[in-house]
């Protein structure tokens, strides 16, 4: 599966939205294949980093509740025009992804 994350930032009045959009399958490890009857073993996101020009804004712990593909968005004051946001992720089989954006 590619891991992808799809990221925009905006600003207005010196405060920013980021918006997220995270390929991941989160599986809760509570489901069955239907065809070997077998657990599908658990594979979800951790935490989630959000940072603003290097410095860490948002940071999120996460569980095998959140859906598949999850949408993250949140917002944090003091962000201009062509600053630089990314937004990482680490899940429970050593996974990880990241992407950096400019804000608009």
């Amino acid at each position: 599966m590619a891991k992808k994350i799809r990221l925009r930032a905006s600003a207005k009045g010196g405060v920013a939205t980021v918006k997220a959009l995270i390929t991941h399958p989160m599986e809760t490890g509570n489901r069955k294949d239907k065809k070997t009857g077998k657990k599908i073993p658990a594979h979800f996101i951790q935490t989630v980093s959000g940072k603003h020009n290097g410095k860490e804004v948002m940071l999120a712990e996460w569980g095998p509740a959140v859906s598949k593909n999850p949408y993250v968005s949140f917002q944090f004051a003091g962000a201009s025009k062509g600053d630089t946001v990314e937004l990482s992720w680490s899940d429970n089989k050593g996974g990880s992804a990241s992407a950096t954006t400019k804000v608009r």
